[in-house]
């Protein structure tokens, strides 16, 4: 029998049409055989309303422990609004809050920002497939945990979605449904390009790089929580079909699991275009990127300033790329001179756990301050730190930076 998780976003269950629309979606499915637990947020602003209230009542005095006790209360009134609907449609359901001896999300004690004890809520989520063994529509406070004290605790923003993800992964779900006020994940923001377009797929490194850059239509630190081999897709409350098309969630792919260290098998050559105030130039990067482009040549990293910029290409290609990058720098009125510098050694790190760890690039380069190894240059994405130094130092960095993820 098909298991399915749908959580419901705030303003997808705003009022009590959606609701009822959210409800009555969640019967069609179960009318056709499938087995289905629901993860509801609050309702619609209600968290920023008590927020609000909070702030003016208590400012600065409020506990973590108050605070979480507080916030919780939008979703534990969903919870209960939810399952209601399911029932008044004549289907059997039951909420389940932190104070439920079923509670499944069990976390650290972390009041506001807790982590999730994965053995504990696999082992806790096994009272929710009894639940639903017994015909049961389980609806899950999301957001929200409970530590070994009986504590309520919040996974942070975006915890719902952690949540959905979460019990997906625990039931061995087939399917993770994300209902929100959009149909999908689109080709840019609708409200600032008219003919944006909805995607009909989208990779979990996609998704959480266009998330982390401003896309609200999912939180990227639920995304560490996708399990590979379940299905998962967002589409839109206005269907009123969990069965509607949105934009499917694809992987994430074994390697981006992983924690891994690699340093690239060959020297990388620097070249360092200079002239001034060039950051403040239109078109420059430009020009420099896209005649090495023509010419077939990779480029493995750039580094902008005020004065200069740096590309990084492959050792084979650099007295070509040099002599191809002179062309442009003596017909640029805005640039003056070139170098082609040492060797160089490319170090990546990449690891899923990066996205929520406050220091990461700290944590990498510690290890080569304190063997005197210079870095040349640093750059970084929410999953992965690429340093550049030079050859030399390449292979002893390497294991000093390794050990940073054992």
């Amino acid at each position: 029998m098909e298991t399915i998780v749908a959580k419901f976003g705030g303003t997808s269950i705003g009022n009590g049409k959606r609701i009822r629309k959210a409800a009555q979606a969640v019967v069609n499915e179960y009318m056709k055989g499938k087995k289905v637990v629901v993860v509801v947020s609050a309702i619609d602003k209600t968290t920023d309303e008590l927020l609000h209230i909070v702030d003016e009542s208590m400012e600065d005095t409020v506990t973590e422990k108050q605070l979480a006790e507080i916030v919780s209360m939008g979703e534990m009134t969903s919870v209960r609004i939810f399952s209601s609907a399911i029932e008044s449609l004549g289907v059997k359901s039951e909420y389940v809050d932190p104070f439920s001896n079923k509670w499944p999300i069990v976390t650290d004690s972390t009041l506001l920002s807790a982590k999730v004890d994965f053995e504990a809520t696999e082992n806790k989520s096994k009272e929710i497939m009894k639940m639903m063994d017994q015909g049961i529509i389980p609806v899950v406070c999301g957001f929200l945990g409970r530590d070994t004290e009986g504590y309520i605790t919040t996974l942070g923003r975006g915890g719902s979605d952690i949540t959905a993800f979460l019990l997906g992964h625990c039931l061995m779900a087939d399917e993770v449904i994300i209902v929100t006020d959009v149909g999908g994940v689109m080709s840019t923001d609708p409200n600032m390009v008219e003919d944006a377009k909805k995607l009909d797929k989208i990779s979990v490194e996609e998704m959480r790089d266009l998330a982390t850059h401003g896309a609200q239509v999912l939180h990227p630190h639920a995304l560490k929580y996708k399990d590979p081999n379940i299905n998962a897709k967002i589409i839109g409350f206005e269907h009123g079909d969990l069965s509607a098309v949105g934009t499917d969630i694809i992987g994430p792919s074994e390697q981006e699991m992983l924690k891994t260290t690699t340093l690239h098998g060959e020297p990388i050559s620097v070249i360092a275009v200079v002239g001034d105030g060039i950051l403040n130039k239109t078109g420059i990067l430009a020009e420099l990127t896209s005649i090495l482009a023509k010419n077939n040549m990779n480029i493995f990293g750039i580094s902008t300033g005020q004065i200069s910029i740096t590309v990084f290409v492959n050792k084979k290609d650099a007295e070509e790329a040099h002599r191809i990058l002179h062309d442009v720098v003596v017909e640029n009125e805005n640039l003056s001179s070139l170098s082609l510098g040492k060797e160089i050694a490319m170090i990546t790190v990449t690891s899923p756990d990066f996205i929520d760890t406050p220091g990461i690039i700290s944590d990498v380069t510690e290890p080569l301050r304190k063997n005197n190894i210079n870095i040349v240059e640093i750059s970084s994405s929410q999953t992965s730190v690429v340093i550049f130094l030079e050859w030399k130092d390449g292979k002893k960095a390497y294991e000093l930076v390794r050990g940073v993820l054992k």
